[in-house]
């Protein structure tokens, strides 16, 4: 099929065939939840669709869902996951593992619509799984995965995979779609462990006392340590299912030589492989990392590529004041230890365009990286009035 990115979302879901769908609009996520509405109003499934008045509350409608036994689904960006993050928290407690695509959009102020990764980053403590898609492909694919992964009985923990704001959600690309039976055989039937039954009744997310919780959220950080091994897993499954391998928690590219590499995420890691490839034909020995996961983090696959480089930079589309971005704080604990530098380029806030030249600027400084020690950590590209 030919698709938008937000089209291929609700299609995802469709072909999960999901129980119930919350929603509520924003800007550029609503056509996700506006195509799924279609699904249901045309007869093509029978899914409960669910419209309520706001993100936190259609968060709390598929935790209820979910915590009946029910496959859930929703969608949001920007201001709204931000209303939705007290729910967040409660999703992963209770392990209901909701699959909610993020369409990555600023947030304000001053009010934005467009690309930016400061909506879902800050949510990396609420024990949900995070992935990224570069194009309109991966956001099917990983929607399917999304399940599979999410409702292994070792991990039960939501899961969130992002895709870029109107460069994937507004862009029309080729996405090759498997069946409902293909995808049925793969993902299975969703095998809660306990559910709400009034035949049966229980109560979740009651009040605790201090003697009970310490053990519930070492039981989540576990579940999120183990979706390290189910992602491989899964990745491999689906690579022989449908004939596409996504390579564990990273893609790396002309690493096995090279002297830098730069870590990438989102659709920004397409036009850095063609910038890879040209550099290389200069000579310039340079490399690719693609983080298609921020949760759980790859620490181990970075570490093991970056003990044999000079030098590593790492792009972020989002910025934690005063600090840096997130990939990169993550990414310098991963290499805690090791003697080489680590460099932030920051790039595309509020849904400014990368370009080759920007990619080609953050390569030229790891290279000089690995000659000489760099005057800074943090690199802003392409800022009016700020050097680099």
């Amino acid at each position: 099929m030919v698709a938008t990115g937000d089209y291929t979302a609700a299609y995802g879901a469709l072909l999960c065939d999901v129980d119930v769908v919350a929603a509520y609009p924003i800007t550029p996520q609503t056509i996700i939840v506006e195509e799924f509405s279609n699904f249901v109003n045309n007869g093509i499934t029978d899914a409960e669709f669910i419209m309520v008045e706001s993100e936190h509350s259609a968060m709390s409608a598929c935790i209820a869902a979910q915590a009946s036994g029910a496959r859930t689904f929703t969608a949001t960006s920007s201001q709204g996951l931000a209303l939705m993050h007290e729910m967040l928290f409660v999703a992963s407690a209770l392990r209901l593992p909701i699959v909610m695509p993020v369409v990555n959009r600023t947030l304000a102020a001053p009010i934005g619509i467009w690309c930016e990764h400061n909506d879902s980053m800050p949510q990396r403590d609420a024990g949900w799984i995070q992935m990224s898609c570069e194009d309109n492909q991966e956001v099917l694919d990983m929607i399917i995965m999304a399940y599979k992964i999410g409702e292994r009985k070792d991990v039960l923990l939501p899961v969130m995979p992002c895709l870029d704001a109107f460069i994937l959600s507004h862009t029309v690309e080729p996405v090759d779609a498997p069946s409902s039976d293909e995808v049925a055989d793969f993902i299975g039937k969703y095998d809660p462990v306990a559910t709400l039954d009034p035949n049966n009744p229980m109560a979740i997310g009651t009040f605790s006392p201090p003697e009970y919780i310490q053990e519930l959220r070492y039981q989540t950080h576990v579940a999120m340590e183990n979706a390290k091994k189910a992602i491989r897993e899964t990745t491999k499954d689906f690579a022989r299912k449908f004939g596409r391998d996504y390579y564990g928690l990273i893609e790396e590219y002309r690493c096995d030589d090279a002297d830098v590499v730069l870590a990438t995420v989102g659709t920004v890691t397409g036009t850095a492989r063609e910038v890879v490839d040209e550099l290389r034909e200069k000579g310039k020995k340079v490399g690719l990392i693609k983080l298609r996961f921020y949760r759980p983090f790859p620490a181990e696959e970075i570490k093991k590529i970056a003990e044999n480089v000079s030098a590593i930079g790492v792009y972020d589309r989002a910025i934690s004041y005063g600090v840096g971005g997130p990939l990169f704080i993550e990414t310098r604990n991963a290499l805690y230890g090791l003697d080489l530098p680590v460099l932030n380029f920051l790039a595309g806030l509020g849904g400014r365009d990368v370009v080759k030249g920007d990619i080609e600027k953050m390569y030229e400084i790891l290279l000089k990286a690995k000659k000489e020690k760099p005057e800074k950590e943090i690199y802003w590209i392409g800022t009016r009035g700020v050097s680099i």
